[in-house]
């Protein structure tokens, strides 16, 4: 196994690991509905961004069916959307609101950044890092305004215990 499929394959073991011991029990719903949601916004900005050749992938999954990343698309961003709707600061003010999208994009940004310089997992052709930025805090913000419109009763009955 090349160290690159070892990586994908640790990728997956940690994001399964992650998700098992970080969304509780009572929110597991609320987890697959924004993992589900950003995998079909992620296999769209994905097939659009590779058949499009701004981003290649040489090392992925299913070579001859899917020019994008399996393992990126459709497991890892949508698993930590999942953490990131799970653990919003929706009690906070503005400003906390912004950091935490906005550093949780960053965090993100900086591995595909640190993949995309040592590993042959992705690779930009005409690409550059802030796009994935701009397009995973765009996949953010929507799958927070989808989440809070899906689970629009569950924050009706918290504003009404307040």
């Amino acid at each position: 196994m090349s160290r690159d499929k070892g990586l994908l394959v640790f990728i997956w073991l940690f994001c399964a690991l992650l998700v098992a011991k970080l969304v509780p029990i009572h929110k597991i719903r609320n987890a697959i509905v924004t993992f589900f949601y950003k995998q079909s916004i992620t296999w769209l900005f994905g097939l659009v961004v590779a058949e499009s050749g701004l981003i290649k992938y040489p090392v992925r999954e299913f070579p001859k069916a899917y020019k994008g990343s399996f393992s990126f698309e459709y497991f890892f961003y949508p698993s930590l959307c999942a953490l990131f709707n799970i653990y919003y600061p929706e009690n906070k003010s503005k400003l906390i609101k912004f950091l935490y999208i906005n550093i949780h994009t960053a965090i993100v940004t900086i591995i595909e950044v640190i993949l995309e310089k040592y590993t042959t997992l992705i690779k930009y052709v005409k690409w550059k890092w802030y796009y994935s930025y701009i397009t995973l805090f765009v996949t953010y913000f929507s799958s927070r305004m989808f989440y809070k419109w899906f689970f629009k009763e569950d924050f009706a009955s918290q504003h009404d215990k307040k």
